[in-house]
């Protein structure tokens, strides 16, 4: 099986990882909530998954809150500094994580910068919307369903310029982007510890440079008194019992990382991403390439619906997805809303061979189209 859709949850856990789960569901409390050596144990394994948190995205470990996923943790975020009808500045390329809790909240949503790959478009389309005094603005750091790596530091720089709050969706750049949370001066910054991080699906993270507003009101093992929910990180938004044996594989899994090179990983499954475009394009496929991609890339095939591709790919074992990727912002300004595209993400497996079979396996199908 060649398994390529890492952009919806990488397979393939890092080393250590189903071993840190089983044991966490062995030997630990729970944490915060005795003196006893189980919930000991397991406060010590959280402290430690936050320390490693902390010095890979550059926060303090309190700074690190544990989420049950990405869009858990945007969610809280986008509550956090937005209210009904406020005005809030988006890109071009968000996902549903983004934009449905802003159409549910019935904000004045702002779009800027639809074009792929573009860097000189998006920062323009987004400094003009900045002028128009948005409440917060939210943007991802890599597209879901096109790779393009936005410049999300110049776009910090900008909102910093124009005194706007900003979120930042990672759940396609952490574990291969380099994030930092002080040098960006992000309000919150969301990922996912399933894809990049390694870790178990039900794990989340939300770096948080300040309080948030809790999406949820319960116990946290402090201040048990106080019928507000505490004023201080992590505990204001870790209502209820943690995912503790996902805590504990994901802790594992950030130990791995800190022990790899981030840039060469990047630039890994950036390179064979980079040669199965050029290769679909010389087979006949319309495909989504430009500067400033990442491990991603799009194609629609030259004939034949996307979901039907797939579905004839998945006979050869090659694992993509189909479809809008529940991101049909980024379809609309990529004007392929009307068909989806077929994605191929790579991850920090990425290699030669695999590149190789996806293309074989894509000149096999494609044939049988014509």
């Amino acid at each position: 099986m060649i398994y390529l859709d890492n952009g919806a949850t990488t397979l393939h856990k890092a080393p250590g990882v189903y071993e840190a789960v089983n044991w966490g569901l062995r030997h630990c409390g729970n944490p915060g909530r005795g003196g006893y050596p189980a919930a000991m144990e397991a406060s010590k394994v959280v402290f430690r998954c936050r320390e490693r948190a902390g010095r890979l995205f550059h926060c303090d470990p309190e700074q690190v809150v544990f989420t049950m996923n990405c869009t858990h943790g945007l969610n809280m975020a986008i509550r956090t500094l937005l209210k009904p009808g406020d005005r809030v500045v988006i890109s071009g390329f968000e996902h549903n994580a983004v934009t449905r809790p802003l159409h549910h909240l019935g904000c004045e949503i702002l779009t800027a910068g639809t074009r792929l790959f573009s860097w000189t478009d998006t920062l323009q389309a987004f400094e003009d919307a900045l002028k128009k005094k948005p409440k917060a603005a939210i943007f991802t750091h890599v597209s879901n369903v096109f790779g393009y790596i936005l410049p999300i530091r110049d776009m910090a720089e900008l909102c910093r310029k124009y005194g706007v709050p900003f979120v930042i969706d990672a759940a396609q750049s952490a574990g291969s982007q380099p994030i930092d949370l002080q040098a960006l001066g992000a309000a919150f910054i969301a990922m996912p510890g399933h894809k990049g991080l390694l870790g178990p699906m039900g794990t989340g993270i939300l770096l948080c440079a300040q309080l948030p507003e809790p999406l949820l009101q319960g116990g946290t093992g402090s201040q048990s008194y106080n019928q507000q929910m505490p004023e201080l990180l992590p505990d204001r938004a870790e209502a209820g019992t943690l995912n503790l044996p996902g805590i504990c594989g994901l802790c594992a899994a950030l130990k791995h990382l800190e022990g790899q090179n981030l840039k060469k990983t990047m630039e890994r499954e950036a390179q064979e991403a980079g040669k199965t475009a050029k290769e679909l394009h010389a087979l006949g496929a319309t495909v989504f390439c430009g500067p400033h991609q990442g491990g991603i890339v799009s194609f629609l095939p030259p004939k034949g619906d996307c979901e039907m591709v797939t579905e004839k790919l998945a006979i050869h074992r090659i694992c993509l997805r189909a479809g809008y990727h529940c991101a049909p912002l980024a379809h609309e300004s990529a004007g392929t809303l009307d068909t989806g595209t077929i994605r191929v993400s790579f991850g920090p497996d990425a290699c030669p061979g695999q590149t190789k079979a996806l293309l074989e396996a894509c000149r096999r199908v494609f044939q049988e189209q014509r």
